[in-house]
């Protein structure tokens, strides 16, 4: 019976899976049709069915997006030849300006326009590109005298450093008139563009590497100086440096009585580069002691990328010299100095030329420092981007401070040294007639024949040294820095000097003793003091009346 009853189990058991198979089946076909239904494009009630209508109305569609476009881009084109043509209008404007111009300077300049050729008509863009060949920007011009050079001055984006000053300027002050202000933030600006988007020859092509370059914005901007030269144009030296790097971007820009124009951009790697300040000393133990405090905290704590060379004259003080030397070295672990003694009446350019030579491990950027100076970290970078071999050199003009006895007379003693270091009327002025601090690379130095070695006594090396610079083809930068002060120490003018130095020294002793305000009060001391006793003998009269 068992036998007979599994045959119908079986048969049971297979209808039901045919059902359920049919069943999957019609579900999946319903599925499909409905995304057959969901993926078919949508047409109007005239062309729902697929054939010959259909693919006219695709054809429509996309002329209508390539008309959509074309209009679109029609427009722009027609916008670029409305500014084109604008342009246009406007340098044809300037070349009749130019050409009115040398028409009224030259006659015979003024025939060639009249006959009207297209040849003999100026180009304004070679016009302007032949004022930055004329200009010292790439090339130094060779100059008769100290007095020839053009100087720099120095900017932040904060503050302006000046030289002159007249009466009523100060040597570091912000740009009141809106103009001069309005040209420094352009300046600024302008090179930010430059920065921002480098050109083909920089070698920084493609939209990937833009993509990825970190951009520059007004806060990286640290330091630029501008000078014009008044039958050429104005040049602009600008840097700018992100926080977190070690390089510096450097732009040249010059206005020639025009719109700015690049002359080059550039990125300075100052992270390797070694300074070596060389101080000629003969005595003033107490004075180099106060310059060692200095150096200390910026050049061994900041900075780390220093030598430091003294060429010590003399017996007398020498030993004391070495001692402050080796302190600071088994303090705070530096060994990077030299000390060079010479048994022989002191002469700073002879100094300054053993110390230059006493390196012996190549090109080496040199920063030529009395053992009065007092400079920041600032400075070191300001050396640093302003030199390069065989180009340029740099002759910073140094903050001399003021008699602090006479600067600080209303007070018991006189502050700190730090709390003197401020860029006032009062309290200094911008040594602009000494040449003695500078920075150059070794090999210009030798290049150049060094210092006079003629000259003895105090001053006039320093000038024949500018005076070598100024006749070669070297770029000479010369501009007030903000970091670098000259201070005050009583001078004493020997008889031995001849009558040009003990002229130059005296003329130093007057400058560097006190403001044209202070001195004022000094001279008229006595005729101040009359006019106090009298207004005191009135008052005195009056309350006993």
């Amino acid at each position: 019976m068992k036998f007979l009853r599994m045959p119908r189990r079986g048969l049971v058991f297979q209808a039901r899976t045919r059902w359920l198979l049919a069943g999957l089946a019609l579900f999946f076909s319903l599925l499909l049709f409905m995304y057959l239904l969901e993926c078919t494009p949508q047409t109007d009630g005239n062309a729902s069915l697929p054939g010959h209508i259909g693919e006219s109305y695709g054809k429509e569609y996309y002329q209508a997006l390539l008309q959509e476009q074309e209009e679109r881009y029609q427009t722009r084109a027609m916008s670029l030849k409305r500014q084109i043509a604008q342009l246009k209008l406007e340098l044809q404007e300037m070349s009749d300006k130019l050409k009115s111009a040398q028409a009224r300077k030259s006659p015979s300049f003024n025939i060639m326009v009249h006959q009207g050729t297209k040849e003999q008509t100026p180009n304004l863009l070679e016009f302007l590109h032949s004022q930055i060949d004329k200009a010292e920007v790439g090339l130094g011009a060779k100059l008769s005298s100290e007095y020839g050079v053009v100087p720099f001055e120095s900017f932040t984006s904060m503050k302006v450093y000046q030289l002159e000053m007249g009466l009523t300027r100060h040597p570091e002050e912000k740009p009141v008139r809106k103009d001069k202000r309005d040209e420094l933030v352009e300046a600024i600006e302008a090179g930010l563009e430059v920065v921002n988007s480098p050109d083909e020859d920089e070698g920084q092509e493609g939209d990937e590497t833009r993509g990825e370059r970190e951009l520059y914005n007004e806060n990286d901007f640290v330091e630029g100086y501008y000078r014009t030269e008044r039958d050429k144009g104005t040049q602009y030296e600008l840097f700018y440096r992100k926080v977190d790097q070690m390089d510096y971007r450097h732009v040249t820009l010059f206005r020639p009585f025009g719109p700015l124009m690049k002359v080059k951009s550039e990125t300075l790697d100052t992270s390797k580069s070694i300074v070596n300040i060389i101080v000629p000393l003969s005595g003033r133990t107490e004075t180099f002691l106060q310059f060692m405090q200095n150096f200390r905290d910026v050049c061994i704590y900041q900075d780390k990328r220093i030598h430091l060379t003294v060429v010590y004259f003399g017996e007398e003080g020498l030993s004391e010299v070495r001692r402050i030397l080796e302190e600071v070295a088994r303090e705070t672990d530096f060994h990077n100095y030299t000390l060079v003694s010479l048994n022989e009446e002191f002469n700073r350019g002879w100094g300054l030329e053993v110390g230059a030579r006493a390196w012996e491990k190549g090109e080496v950027l040199m920063f030529f420092c009395d053992v009065d100076i007092y400079f920041t970290a600032e400075f070191l970078h300001s050396c640093r981007l302003n030199t390069e071999p065989g180009k340029k050199v740099f002759y910073p003009v140094v903050f001399s401070l003021y008699n602090p006895a006479i600067v600080y007379a209303n007070q018991d003693v006189p502050p700190p040294i730090e709390q003197q270091l401020v860029h006032k009327k009062d309290s200094g002025f911008w040594r602009d007639f000494g040449f003695g601090m500078t920075c150059q690379f070794r090999t210009d130095f030798l290049a150049i024949d060094g210092f006079d070695l003629e000259v003895k006594g105090w001053g006039g090396e320093d000038v024949h040294l500018y005076r070598k610079y100024l006749h070669s083809d070297l770029v000479v930068i010369r501009t007030p820095v903000p970091g670098l002060f000259h201070l005050w120490h009583e001078k004493h003018c020997v008889d031995e000097l001849t009558p040009e130095q003990y002229r130059m020294c005296i003329q130093s002793k007057a400058m560097n003793e006190a403001s044209h305000s202070h001195l004022g009060m000094l001279v008229f001391r006595e005729e101040i003091e009359a006019h106090l006793r009298k207004r005191a003998y009135r008052t005195n009269n009056e309350a006993d009346s």
